[in-house]
């Protein structure tokens, strides 16, 4: 009666029935895995975001593929004024509901059913399921850790077959917090350049760089065919707004016909509604304000995180460059699931365990660094008391 595509395990996995119980039987939680800032205590005016979707105009019509003009106009300016893009066409930007969206528009561009897509591994574990929807077939490529992450190129090589379409980068990544270094970036483009393939880089992070150094974004990569994505909800911390984009760049002839059938999509659809296109200068400008907020968040939790760990020898971060996510290597006493309910039970502390992202071993706890500080102090606090010396 349904498709092979939704064929997916239904049935909520151990931890998330553990954290159910819990929050049936009102145990007090600590959530070291939060990741919507408006339930983090982070929320831009809203007074100010309010008013900007109260605009007349939104009771016209005007249905535009690629998203009002103004919307895109307000975009560019955002890479003009936070990365130093000067050159960015309105006309090379789609506007969606999300990030989300904007991967399936590019998957069904770019794959045929059974193609193949390069994935990192550790990274979100939410490609899957846009894979399934889009009939893509995903295949990993392995992010290695010595002094900092670095992509496998050895393996990336290995893992391209005829059936491979494109490579995604998530930029800093999810949760690992690597960016796509400059040599990488050079590297990974004569990649595509040998299997005609194109990259497809997710850039919500990109703004949250722990040591206040500016990222370059992919959107001025023109060595290869390039989608970049992002939205504002990481850079405004405004996810219930639903606005995003991708950007197309590389060679002008292959850029000019990836945003002619890009757009053919979009019209398809048109998903994107008028109140929130015209808010768009608005929302964007909100990073203004909320973005120094979070940043002090996450300079203040990951040096509390450093303070317990500094005598706990048998516990350590690793190398964290940006975003909103740390990685902790703790001492394998079982599958990393098991440790993650056992927190839960004991400690009323709920973190992530690594195989949620595809770490290849066990060993790996995730954990949000943008919780409220009082809270990260204590569930890290009683996550160590778990975990002994």
């Amino acid at each position: 009666m349904f498709s092979h595509r939704t064929n997916w395990r239904l049935n909520p996995n151990a931890l998330t029935r553990a954290i159910e119980e819990a929050r049936a039987s009102e145990q007090e939680l600590l959530d070291l895995t939060v990741s919507n800032p408006t339930e983090a205590g982070v929320r831009p005016d809203p007074e100010t975001v309010l008013a900007a979707l109260v605009n007349p105009e939104a009771m016209h019509y005007d249905p535009q593929p690629r998203g009002l003009l103004a919307a895109r106009q307000a975009v560019c300016r955002y890479y003009h004024e936070s990365h130093e893009v000067f050159d960015l066409d309105p006309e090379r930007l789609i506007l969606t509901t999300s990030t989300s969206e904007a991967y399936s528009y590019v998957f069904r561009l770019l794959c045929n059913p059974g193609d193949e897509i390069l994935v990192p591994k550790p990274s979100y574990p939410l490609f899957e399921f846009l894979a399934d929807l889009a009939d893509v077939k995903l295949v990993p490529y392995p992010l290695l850790y010595d002094h900092g992450w670095q992509i496998d190129f050895d393996s990336l090589y290995k893992a391209a077959t005829a059936q491979s379409r494109a490579v995604i980068l998530v930029h800093p990544n999810n949760p690992t917090g690597s960016y796509v270094s400059a040599a990488e970036t050079s590297a990974l483009n004569a990649f595509c350049r040998d299997y005609s393939l194109s990259l497809i880089v997710d850039e919500v992070f990109l703004d949250y760089s722990h040591d206040g150094t500016l990222r370059s974004s992919f959107v001025t990569n023109t060595d290869s065919l390039t989608f970049t994505l992002s939205g504002v909800s990481k850079i405004s911390a405004l996810p219930q707004m639903k606005l995003a984009w991708v950007a197309t760049s590389g060679p002008e002839e292959t850029v000019a016909e990836a945003g002619a059938r890009l757009e053919i999509i979009a019209d398809t659809y048109l998903s994107m509604n008028a109140p929130v296109q015209l808010a768009a200068p608005v929302l964007l400008e909100q990073r203004k304000q909320i973005q120094p907020i979070l940043l002090d968040r996450l300079r203040v939790n990951l040096a509390e995180l450093d303070s317990q760990l500094s005598n706990r020898p048998s516990c350590r971060r690793l190398q964290v460059e940006g975003g909103w996510y740390v990685v902790l290597r703790v001492p394998v006493l079982g599958t990393d699931e098991d440790l993650a309910i056992d927190l839960l039970r004991k400690m009323g502390v709920i973190v992530h365990p690594g195989h949620f992202y595809d770490f290849p071993d066990e060993g790996h706890l995730v954990l949000s660094l943008i919780s409220e500080p009082v809270d990260f102090r204590e569930g890290v606090a009683r996550l160590l008391q778990v975990l002994g010396d």
